[in-house]
């Protein structure tokens, strides 16, 4: 039965790959509203979450242009430095569980014991590496015993930077016909400023060389920092996008003493102080529709509607297809790495008002969103 179950599941994604493609192919940008106005239209937005990371290890080209081939909008990828201040996409500092570094016997006096966001984290910090020296690293699957899968393409990809990040949609943009956006995050904005490794002004340098920086421009900002994103202020003409988490705080907060928490950040007083430095909210999806004791999808939180109330855009995280990432009502089995109902939560959230979602899956949120706003 478990042969049958995982012959199905990779029937259904591949099935569900020519539904996204076909989708993609016959849709116009007009079809996806982009909300940098504020408004509401038919189609919330589809973002490829660190890329297609459902397929790919994450934050590698491979894996941003699968995700914009499967149709989504906007492409992900998290900022980190390079000892040479180059603009990488990892999603953390540390690469030991996202890259081959520790098979490479000449950096094994690299691995250090550091203290990041008040954690103490022992690995390889892309913050001492060139970008020569990273370049010479291949990227490997961060979790996988969930996509055992992903592991066949471990090795063969490399650490890509920021600009070869744009330079990938630009391409695809040209090849599909239609505006691949990007959604950066500056990851860990603090720890990297207090290396004399700011991120911001090195965002703010690469979005201007490539004309970016401009009201339009098919971009967002994000941060779990509430500092770094206010710093923006009069120096990014995009939208900025303020994530929260679950639980804890700002780091930035902790750090200077603030006791505000990320739930302080969601109440409506909250949410109408974020609507002065930031275009929209990137909640964890509990925030918006949170589980019950069971870990079964319950109702809907007010969250939506106070933000909208504010003005802000909901773009919640993370939607996978894995039963690991699934609410306990929606899983397949209690085997973590098969396939759930992926598609019953995303018919949840969009009911839920959402006005996009990062997806590890964007075949499958495609496809859902296909269904759900179907093309007049």
């Amino acid at each position: 039965m478990q042969a049958i179950r995982r012959v199905g599941v990779a029937v259904s994604a591949v099935a569900l790959l020519g539904v996204a493609t076909m989708s993609t192919a016959s849709a116009g940008p007009e079809q996806v509203d982009d909300r940098h106005g504020g408004g509401h239209s038919a189609q919330p937005l589809v973002i490829g979450h660190r890329g297609a990371s459902g397929y790919r290890p994450e934050h590698t080209l491979a894996s941003y242009e699968l995700a914009a081939r499967m149709g989504a909008d906007y492409i992900e990828p998290d900022l980190v430095s390079t000892k040479d201040g180059v603009l990488v996409a990892r999603h953390e500092p540390e690469i030991g569980g996202t890259t081959d570094v520790a098979k490479h016997t000449e950096f094994a006096d690299r691995k250090k014991t550091k203290v990041l966001d008040g954690v103490n984290v022992t690995g390889w910090w892309t913050e001492d590496f060139t970008l020569a020296e990273l370049k010479t690293l291949r990227a490997v699957e961060r979790i996988p015993d969930i996509r055992q899968r992903n592991t066949i393409y471990n090795g063969r990809y490399e650490v890509p930077t920021f600009q070869e990040v744009i330079d990938l949609s630009r391409r695809l943009s040209r090849e599909l016909g239609r505006d691949i956006g990007i959604y950066p995050e500056t990851k860990h904005p603090t720890y990297f400023r207090k290396l004399g490794l700011d991120l911001n002004p090195k965002l703010v340098d690469a979005l201007n060389r490539n004309g970016l920086n401009r009201p339009g421009a098919k971009v967002f900002v994000q941060s779990f920092e509430v500092g770094n994103l206010q710093a923006f202020k009069g120096k990014l003409r995009v939208p900025l996008i303020q994530l929260t988490s679950a639980s804890g705080a700002p780091y930035d907060f902790v750090d200077r003493g603030d006791k505000r928490t990320y739930a302080d950040l969601l109440t409506p007083a909250g949410l109408r102080e974020v609507a002065r430095y930031a275009d929209g909210i990137g909640p964890d999806k509990n925030q918006v529709i949170p589980r019950d004791a069971a870990g079964n999808l319950g109702q809907p939180s007010p969250l939506v509607a106070n933000a909208h109330a504010a003005g802000l855009k909901v773009h919640p995280y993370t939607f996978r297809a894995e039963n690991n990432f699934l609410p306990t009502n929606l899983r397949s089995s209690s085997v973590p790495a098969e396939y759930g109902n992926l598609f019953g939560e995303l018919s949840a959230f969009w009911a839920a008002g959402v006005d996009g979602l990062f997806t590890d899956n964007s075949d499958i949120a495609v496809a859902s969103r296909a269904e759900t706003f179907p093309r007049r």
